[in-house]
């Protein structure tokens, strides 16, 4: 189980680091598939912070400050909801959940159709606040985040920098949360170290990638591999036993 673990790990943060987000989107439903969400949650979050640093110091001057301050506060109050939904709920439901989520959002980004935009961070705390409960029940910040920086308008380069900004203290608040909460054990940081080599090997090729490649051709092959992924995690969901 390790090799398939430690290849998704690197194939999820080479998607990261080249577009600025993703990785749990990749990470969590297919780390699923071979552990419990509340192992694999932690686990992402730990990858995420590790991306988030590295980028940081690359690309820190691309911020966009005020967006980022305003996603992580209101992050903070949808947290402990999504922390509270890990505990509580069926693993089922929290998989078909998880799945609905990565299809709804990766369909939402196949179409490539805007059909709004947001010219200021008023509404910024909405997107926050899902991407709270998100992070905390599933360690997947990352879809209302995407689709708020789409709603702005963002250039790439603002785009991924500014994520990295959210992602960094938001990841940190929800690897507290579990760690006070009991999810953040041994096994989790064990496989972490595991994959850290890895990870840092995906960080820098995925920063290449990204100079290199075709980014929105590359973009849709990742949506449509999500709702396979998504589809297969639903169907496990219906199908396989409470755990």
């Amino acid at each position: 189980m390790l090799l398939p673990v430690l290849t998704i790990l690197f194939l999820a943060t080479l998607i990261r680091s080249a577009f600025g987000f993703g990785e749990a989107l990749v990470a969590v439903p297919l780390l699923a598939f071979m552990m419990p969400v509340a192992t694999a949650a932690p686990l992402a979050v730990l990858v995420s912070i590790t991306v988030a640093i590295v980028a940081i110091a690359q690309d820190w001057r691309h911020i966009h400050l005020r967006s980022a301050a305003w996603l992580v506060l209101s992050t903070l109050v949808g947290l402990p909801l999504g922390l509270l939904a890990l505990h509580r709920m069926d693993a089922r439901l929290v998989k078909a959940i998880l799945a609905m989520v990565i299809v709804a959002f990766s369909g939402y980004s196949l179409l490539g159709r805007k059909r709004a935009a947001l010219s200021d961070d008023r509404r910024a705390w909405i997107f926050g606040f899902a991407a709270g409960v998100l992070g905390g029940a599933y360690g997947m910040n990352g879809p209302p985040l995407v689709m708020y920086g789409s709603l702005r308008g963002w250039s790439p380069q603002h785009f991924r920098a500014t994520l990295q900004g959210y992602f960094l203290p938001a990841s940190l608040i929800t690897l507290g949360g579990y760690g006070l909460t009991g999810l953040w054990t041994a096994t989790v940081s064990r496989c972490y170290l595991m994959a850290l080599p890895g990870v840092v090997l995906a960080i820098f090729l995925g920063r290449s990638i990204n100079k290199r490649m075709n980014a929105r051709a590359f973009i849709l092959y990742v949506h449509a591999g999500l709702v396979i992924v998504g589809a297969l995690l639903l169907f496990q969901a219906v199908s396989g036993p409470a755990g």
